[in-house]
């Protein structure tokens, strides 16, 4: 980091806060501070709804994903085209017809209050555990950058978010948006085309690709019936499907993004746009990753991309064994270089050699293993260190390979993401908090002065709930899909609830409210014995199956209860 980039980043960062804080000032209702006072236009629409899913954790772990596992990924996005028309056809009319604040709002205008209250505080506690994660990822890599302290970060970045946010309300979180998209995807568009810079000079982007297919790492679709594989053209067009009609359609963090559109065929253009650029953007992420992938094939490589693993074993007994495999890896990643050219020698002649292919293949293995024992070294050194380094690969690349300023710039990129996506949690935290739980509850009849300065309070209170659970935040797996699994774990009950509302009519209130209690027990079961107690890679359901089951679910059994409980009243009334 140079001044140059501390100029970058600091003047980013305060440019959006200081920006969004002036513009959006002065909210004078509820109504102004929730919805915008329905004034935003179909692009801000779709602009803010791709900006607060597009977290800090997707320009993070989406590259180191890619770089590991490579463009699989992409198939958990197959769904959410298909989930953005059901919404715009189903959802948005009828949300708009009711004039809610919030999706919850409308489960009591068709169920009861209990059952608004249940799917309020199921998200209420899901979307909590997801902002606080939002806060918490690029947290820990400016901590490892900066070596200052990682709960320092967490308030620092959370009170940044909480300062604009608590000025201006949904206002404030689509302004900003607005820049933030800006900032990330010029950065993500500068690097990808550095990295392509940066290959060896007679290497076409073709052969970058062939050499990326060669380490299986451009196996984009995989028909797989297996339902231990994670990622399948058919968990993605299901249960990516679910989960993604479940967070578009009823998590108000995005909800509450189209709600304020200046009318249903603004907010249905806004969903539609990000139908259409959210995969190519997800495939751009992804294949930058994989092009990390292919310029480490003719550079240096770290053993563990995580630099804290790296400092831990230079203070432990274990670090001349640990060196002893960074010798044999930088002899490796001499044998790889000169392969990788040979080969790109043969493509140039339009010759795919399929011996050269092998040879790619064995030496990506012999460095996996060198990876693994890498491992268990650093496990041995400490038993709580965190393996897992996919996290670390696109950040080590920024840091080391970019010229100066664009580390400022990615940095902003990661940390403008950040306060994008956990800027509309807070704001749809305290929005279902002030109107589905404290309004609603509320014996007196109240000010509108009073639920805005309410609504105010809770996205305060909940700035700081979320940056608590950052500060007990660990990592799993990697970040990316911690978030996933968290969503999955509950959207599957809630989106089962909302569909009964909208397309079954015979289903009451005490069936839905029932059968979505148990579908949530059940989805809890179904998590802790087929994912969470398996290492990883051996679970025996993909977690993205828990949001068809968690629907199917909820559904089924309200149907069943509503059957007996009509059977009953007949019997009664014969």
């Amino acid at each position: 980091m140079q001044l140059f980039d501390w100029i970058i980043l600091i003047v980013t960062l305060l440019f959006i806060v200081i920006y969004g804080a002036w513009k959006t000032k002065g909210s004078k209702n509820v109504e102004d501070f929730i919805l915008g006072s329905n004034e935003t236009p179909w692009h801000v629409v779709g602009l803010s709804v791709m900006a607060t899913q597009a977290s800090a954790i997707t320009f993070l772990s989406t590259p180191g994903q890619a770089y590991h596992d490579g463009m699989g990924f992409v198939q958990f996005y197959f769904g959410l085209p298909i989930a953005m028309v059901v919404i715009c056809v189903t959802f948005i009319p009828l949300y708009h017809k009711y004039k809610v604040y919030t999706a919850y709002e409308y489960l009591e205008k068709r169920f009861d209050l209990k059952t608004r209250s249940l799917a309020a505080i199921l998200f209420l506690f899901q979307r909590g555990l997801g902002t606080g994660l939002t806060i918490y990822a690029p947290a820990i890599i400016l901590s490892a950058l900066l070596g200052w302290n990682l709960t320092y970060m967490n308030i620092i970045i959370g009170v940044l978010v909480i300062i604009y946010t608590f000025s201006g309300g949904t206002k404030a979180v689509n302004v900003t948006q607005k820049q933030q998209m800006f900032v990330i995807m010029s950065g993500m568009l500068i690097t990808f085309f550095l990295i392509l810079h940066y290959l060896p000079n007679d290497m076409t982007f073709s052969s970058a690709l062939h050499i990326a297919g060669a380490n299986d790492k451009m196996d984009i679709v995989n028909f797989s019936l297996d339902p231990e594989e994670k990622y399948t053209f058919w968990s993605g067009i299901t249960g990516g499907f679910f989960l993604a009609l479940a967070y578009f359609g009823t998590d108000q963090s995005q909800v509450g993004r189209y709600l304020s559109g200046r009318s249903v065929r603004e907010s249905q253009m806004g969903l539609i746009m990000n139908g259409l650029l959210k995969v190519p953007m997800q495939f751009f992420i992804l294949l930058t990753g994989v092009m990390v992938f292919v310029f480490f094939q003719f550079n240096p490589v770290p053993l563990n991309f995580n630099p804290n693993n790296k400092a831990m074993i230079e203070k432990s007994a274990y670090k001349s064994e640990y060196n002893a495999l960074e010798k044999k890896l930088d002899d490796l990643s001499e044998d790889k270089k000169v392969i990788n050219l040979l080969y790109i020698d043969q493509l140039n002649q339009d010759y795919d050699n399929p011996t050269l292919r092998k040879e790619l293949v064995t030496l990506s293995n012999k460095e996996k293993d060198l990876r693994d024992r890498a491992k268990e070294i650093i496990l041995k050194a400490d038993s709580n260190s965190e393996t897992n380094d996919k996290d670390y690969v696109f950040f080590h690349f920024i840091l080391n390979y970019l010229p100066k300023g664009l580390i400022g710039l990615l940095l902003a990129v990661i940390i403008s993401a950040a306060m994008s996506s956990t800027a509309s949690g807070l704001n749809a935290l305290a929005s279902t908090t002030a109107i589905d739980i404290y309004k609603r509850n509320l014996k007196e009849e109240k000010s509108e002065r009073h639920y805005l300065y309410a609504t105010k309070f809770f996205t305060l209170l909940w700035g700081v709930i979320a940056i608590l659970f950052a500060c007990i935040g660990t990592l799993f797996e990697n970040l990316i899909q911690l978030v996933n699994i968290i969503g999955s774990i509950f959207y599957g009950t809630v989106l089962g609830i909302f569909l009964v509302g909208f397309y079954i009519h015979k289903v009451q209130s005490k069936a839905i409210f029932y059968s979505a209690v148990v579908s949530q027990i059940t989805i809890f079961i179904i998590y802790y014995y087929a994912i969470y107690i398996f290492p990883s890679g051996e679970e025996k359901l993909g977690y993205l199956w828990l949001n068809f089951i968690g629907a199917m679910l909820t559904i089924v059994i309200s149907l069943l209860l509503q059957w007996t409980i009509f059977r009953k009243q007949r019997e009664i009334t014969a």
